[in-house]
Formats: structure tokens, sequence, C-alpha cells
């Protein structure tokens, strides 16, 4: 057999897309029985990530190393990282993968430019993870505070939550100058930006991992305001697993589906459950591979520990919340970007998402005496210098 994590290239941006789109409605149920009817069944597997390998991606490589896809019948699994190079739901849409992982955003953003179709089939991600971080002495603690300031964002559809947020704030989005920031908070070190774009589980914690040369010792959470876009009307869904929605017709693709997120739901319950061997999990992928982006496993671990404040949230694994989905879909129809541009114009097909893939999985799995919801408890994690 052959488990794989094939290598990147580049280190540029998260997937990027042109626009967004959001629905409401889920996809037609279809026929996902894991047990073999008239088919071949499917025993290689390709995903796509949308970045280099980090704990944000802990229960792939989980599943991977400890055998959860062999269980499911998969005996060729690669898991493809990206450093930019590779969009993921453009390779989906290609055929050159039968997974993705990607934001909701983005995604739907593709599916209204190109008309290809895209059905979510197990939203991994619960709550947004997106601050804005600013120094406390820069008077930008609300979203209220971003006319006239200095935004940054990496782009390439981060940008979203933003618009929608101020759009749910009726201010002028023509005033912000949104400034492209690299994925490091170098932006906001050098006075480049106001208020630099960052993820719970990664920039916020670079921050923290350096040296305030006015005191010699590591930046502290109360040196800096934070607004977390969750706790406002723009928060998004992100990290979904995507599937191909016309070859969920074919029964083969449907069972393999459902094979898939149970091995994956596993590799994301016992990163739960063991969030340090996990972290360690990921940290040994990132290392070995051609391309990563330069984290220790300090940084690793408290990035696993905050990623799973996002995907356990009480609530079965995986399944779209359909109060979240309206939200998010509510946020993009009414943002309007800095150049006065709507972001997206219309909600995309019904097809778009579907719970029916993850519920038979769940279903599966809880029969074979699985638990499969929960919350999370989180540890306590110290960051070091450069998360080393």
């Amino acid at each position: 057999m052959r488990h794989s994590i094939r290598r990147a290239l580049t280190v540029a941006s998260v997937a990027t897309v042109s626009a967004i789109a959001l629905a409401a409605c889920s996809a037609p149920a279809a026929d996902t029985g894991s047990d073999t009817g008239d088919f071949e069944p499917i025993t290689s597997i390709k995903l796509q990530l949308q970045w280099l390998p980090q704990s944000q991606f802990a229960g792939y490589y989980v599943a991977l190393d400890k055998g959860y896809f062999t269980d499911e019948g998969f005996d060729d699994v690669e898991i493809l990282p990206s450093g930019g190079d590779i969009v993921p739901q453009d390779a989906l849409v290609a055929g050159d993968v039968d997974f993705a992982v990607a934001w909701v955003p983005k995604v739907l953003g593709t599916l209204e430019a190109t008309g290809a179709e895209l059905t979510d089939i197990a939203q991994v991600f619960q709550k947004s993870g997106t601050l804005q971080v600013s120094f406390a002495d820069k008077g930008v603690p609300s979203v209220a505070d971003f006319e006239g300031k200095r935004i940054g964002s990496w782009g390439f559809g981060n940008e979203w939550e933003i618009f929608a947020a101020m759009a749910a704030e009726g201010l002028d989005a023509s005033t912000v100058s949104i400034t492209t920031q690299d994925f490091s908070m170098n932006a906001l070190l050098d006075g480049d930006v106001d208020a630099a774009q960052a993820m719970t589980y990664n920039e916020w914690a670079q921050i923290l991992e350096v040296v305030n040369p006015a005191t010699g010792k590591l930046y502290q959470p109360s040196d800096f305001d934070v607004v977390s876009y969750e706790d406002t009307e723009g928060a998004m869904l992100q990290d979904a697993i995507w599937a191909d929605t016309a070859r969920l017709d074919d029964p083969a693709y449907a069972d393999a589906a459902v094979r898939f997120l149970k091995a994956v739901t596993k590799g994301w319950i016992y990163a739960r459950d063991n969030p340090e061997e996990a972290a360690d999990i990921t940290y040994q992928a990132a290392i070995s591979a051609e391309a990563a982006f330069p984290v220790g496993p300090v940084h690793q671990l408290w990035q696993m520990n905050e990623v799973n404040k996002l995907i356990w949230t009480g609530g079965d694994f995986g399944i779209v919340d359909k109060a979240a989905w309206d939200k998010t879909v509510k946020g993009a129809l009414a943002a309007v970007n800095q150049d006065g541009l709507n972001l997206i114009t219309a909600e995309p097909a019904a097809s778009a998402y579907s719970n029916t893939y993850i519920q038979k999985a769940l279903d599966e799995l809880a029969a074979e005496g699985v638990v499969v919801n929960g919350d999370y408890t989180p540890i306590d994690v110290t960051l070091t210098e450069g998360g080393q």
C-alpha cells in the first residue's frame, strides 16, 4: 500500500479566488451506501489542502499516520499541500484531486465566477478563526474604528470578512486602505498597517512569540486590541471538505466520499483527544516536506489547541449548520469592497452543500461505537520565542 504526502513547491498566498457566493440550501440527497454495490470501490484518493503542512490540517495527517484510511479501504492516499501555487477548488474542478479543503467563501466565489459545481460535504471548522490585531495605542479596538485606517489582509478572498463586518456596521468601505500583508506579523511590527489580519491558530501566536523591545520579554495579549470576526456579523465559514458535485452521482465516488469522511472524522477525533501527539505528527510531516512554513513544535501545539476550539463546539463533527451558512450568505451579500463592488451577486446552487455524506459517515461510525460529537477541553500552551 502507499500513503504519501506530496510536496508543494512555492510559498505565496492561501487559495486564490476571484469572488464569493454562498447558499442557504443543501444538496439533494444521493445514494451514499458505503456497502459496495454494482461498482468497483475506489481505493486511491488525492486530497488537496489549501496551505502547507501545519496543525490546521492535523486530522488528515493523523488519519494517514494512524491507518484510518487503510481501515476504510484506501491503499493509496496522497495529501497535497499548497504554498499558493495550487488553488484547491481549481484542482478539484480540473479533476486533479478527489477532494479539497478550502474556505467556503473562496470556493463559492469560484463557483459563481466559473459556473463549476462543487459541494461542501463536511464543514470542519464551525467557527471563524480570523482576527484583526492592532497595537493598543492605534485606536482600532472595534470594526467601528476601521474607517480611514490601513487594514491589513492577505487578499485572495481573505478580506471578505472585513467588508462584511463593515457593512453590518453601516461603514463606508471606500475609506479603508486595504494593505496586502504577508503570512507573518511583520506588517504590524513595521508599522505598515494599523491592524493586521491574523488567525487565532497562527499569526496571533506569531506576534506573541516576538520579543517586545520595550520590555525585553515576549509581547503579551494586553499589548494589543483584537477584533474577532466570529463576534461580528461578518463571520464566515472556513475550512470545509469539498467534493465534485457531478461525480457524487457516481455510486463509487459517493461511497468513497463516505469512507473518506469516516477516516477523516476519526483523525480529527484523535487530534481532539491527543492534541500533543497530533501536533507532533503534523510537525514531523512539516519538517520532512520540501516546503513548509517555518514554525516550531511549540507553535504547532498552540495551533492544534486553537484549531480544536474551532472544530469541536458540542455538535456532531462536520455538519453544516444552516444558521452559520445563512449568516455567511447574508454578510457576503451585504458586503461592498473598497472599490464599491459587491462581493457576490446571487446565492449559489442548492448543491453548494450537503450533509448527506457526513451524516452517513457519522451514523456508520456511531454504529461502530465511535463518539462523533463533543466539546474540546483546551490545554495550556506556553509560547516561546519563535515557537521553538
